[in-house]
C-alpha cells in the first residue's frame, strides 16, 4: 500500500503582514488539484487545534509559515522538523509558531496516547515585515508561487511513499 494521510497546514496572522504568508500560500494551494489522503487547512493562529490535529493519524504534516532564518526577504525554506517535549508550558494558543506546536504535539502525544505524524515539513518564507498591517510585502508575495509548487512536490512525494509499518509484520 502507498500513501498515508498527509495535513498542509497554513499558519499565521494576516493582520501581521508577512505572517500571512502560510494563509496565503494554502489559499493558493486550494486551485490546485492534490493527491488523494491530503487535507489542506488555514490553521492561522489556532496553534492549539493544529497540534491536536496532528494527532489525528497524519503520516506526514508539511506546516507553512513565515519563517525567520536570517535570509533575505522572500527567500523559502523546506526544513525537516522534529517534534521534542516543550519543556515550558505554552501561554498563548494564539502565538504559537510550528516551534512551539510541534513542542505541544510531542506532549500531547505523550500524554494522550495519540500518534504524531512519522515526517513534519516547515515551508518557510523569510519575511520582510511582521508589524501590524494586512497584506504581504513584495518580496514574501513574490514567494508564494515559489512556496506552492513546493508543497506540491513535497505531497507528490510523499503520497508515492510506501506506508510505513509501526509494528512487527
Amino acid at each position: 500500500m502507498t500513501g498515508g494521510k498527509v495535513l498542509v497546514a497554513g499558519v499565521g496572522n494576516i493582520f501581521l503582514g508577512d505572517d500571512g504568508f502560510g494563509v496565503e500560500t494554502v489559499r493558493r494551494l486550494a486551485a490546485h488539484p492534490l493527491p488523494a489522503g491530503v487535507e489542506l487547512v488555514d490553521i492561522g493562529v489556532r496553534g492549539v487545534d493544529l497540534a491536536y490535529r496532528l494527532l489525528d493519524g497524519y503520516r506526514t504534516a508539511v506546516l507553512v509559515d513565515a519563517t525567520c532564518r536570517g535570509g533575505a526577504p522572500g527567500t523559502v525554506y523546506l526544513i525537516e522538523a522534529a517534534a521534542e517535549p516543550l519543556e515550558v508550558p505554552v501561554l498563548d494558543g494564539h502565538r504559537m509558531g510550528p516551534d512551539a506546536v510541534l513542542g505541544l504535539l510531542a506532549t500531547l502525544a505523550a500524554g494522550t496516547g495519540g500518534s504524531a505524524p512519522e515526517r513534519v515539513l516547515v515551508v518557510g518564507c523569510e519575511p520582510a515585515s511582521l508589524e501590524e498591517g494586512i497584506g504581504l510585502s513584495e518580496p514574501v508575495a513574490a514567494a508564494v508561487e515559489q512556496a506552492v509548487r513546493m508543497v506540491l512536490r513535497a505531497v507528490a512525494e510523499e503520497s508515492t511513499q510506501p506506508e510505513r509499518r509501526t509494528t512487527p509484520c
